[in-house]
């Protein structure tokens, strides 16, 4: 959670100052749930669908950040060679597929993913999960991945973060049931409700949706309710929100909550948390530094060969 936030403070920074190109979306008081996912799913087994958000759980799934900072700043060492929008960043062959912009594709994406794990015979104890906002439940590939998943039984978890607001328009505006998680019951498949600014309300609750669908259980959503602690992107102020909203229980920062918690539950120390940002601070510089110092892509030497020609699913890729 430290790391991801320290992180896009850092590229908030670079933004601001004209260093990146394209938009900066922030991840602010999504940490805890982000967090929790990336650090529950197995590396090297299990798919995750990172979206705009999800910078702390990217790290926790085992994203270096000079991937990150490579991507942001245009480095032709990055993993998408320079060539695509920063949020747009994945490894394929690593579990992490690029991410879509259009909202609920991941969805679907995954949904894919693991059906064709299926048909290969390798799905056995794999778990693909995305985290999606609010706003992307009112979508037709939403609606689609989720239905392909449950008459399936695919081990998808989907975590939909209920940040309140869809950019600038609130739930109000957006759907007409109680609570999202009232759409699970429609498809047919696991729903859990959490506090999304209670770190260990959503390791307990988020790690037991994984485990369900780890079992063979189906598919697992679970609807986080938060606040977006920042505009739709660093060029939006959040104007639109109201005080009482930023001032209730969910408008509470995730990141010090969980600190008291860790402080009060005796888990770690002030001072251990002050090292640990210190700590990350000096990382994240130094990956920033060395992504700056690389080249942009040349437009007359690039090859512009696709991922797939990058990374050949076979050593036949004579064709490509």
């Amino acid at each position: 959670m430290l790391c991801g936030r320290i992180l896009e403070n850092k590229l908030s920074s670079l933004y601001k100052a004209g260093k990146i190109v394209g938009g900066v979306h922030l991840g602010r008081g999504q940490e805890a749930v982000s967090a929790t996912l990336g650090t529950a799913l197995i590396q090297g087994k299990d798919i995750f669908a990172a979206l705009i958000r999800d910078q702390a759980g990217r790290t926790a799934f085992g994203e270096p950040l000079i991937d990150c900072t490579r991507t942001y700043l245009g480095s032709i060492e990055g993993p998408m060679r320079g060539r695509d929008g920063n949020i747009h960043r994945g490894r394929p062959d690593h579990g992490t597929p690029a991410m879509i912009s259009h909202l609920g594709a991941q969805v679907s994406l995954v949904t894919g993913m693991l059906f064709a794990r299926r048909l290969k015979g390798t799905l056995d104890g794999c778990v693909g999960a995305t985290c999606i906002g609010d706003g992307a439940t009112s979508t037709g590939s939403f609606h689609e991945g989720v239905n392909m998943a449950a008459v399936e039984k695919l081990p998808l978890v989907l975590i939909v973060a209920n940040n309140q607001f869809a950019y600038s328009t609130p739930n109000t505006r957006q759907f007409a049931c109680v609570d999202l998680v009232e759409r699970a019951r429609g498809y047919g498949i696991g729903g859990f409700s959490v506090d999304g600014t209670d770190l260990f309300a959503c390791v307990s609750v988020i790690t037991e949706a994984i485990l369900r669908a780890r079992e063979g259980r189906g598919p697992q959503m679970v609807v986080a309710r938060l606040l977006r602690l920042c505009g739709h992107g660093e060029h939006d102020d959040g104007f639109y929100v109201p005080n009482d909203v930023r001032n209730d229980h969910y408008g509470r920062d995730c990141i010090e909550a969980a600190m008291r918690q860790l402080v009060e539950h005796k888990i770690a120390t002030v001072d251990e948390i002050s090292a640990w940002q210190d700590e990350i601070a000096e990382e994240v510089q130094r990956a920033v530094a060395q992504a700056q110092q690389e080249a942009a892509p040349d437009p007359y030497q690039e090859d512009w060969s696709s991922l797939v020609t990058r990374f050949p699913l076979s050593n036949n890729h004579s064709a490509a």
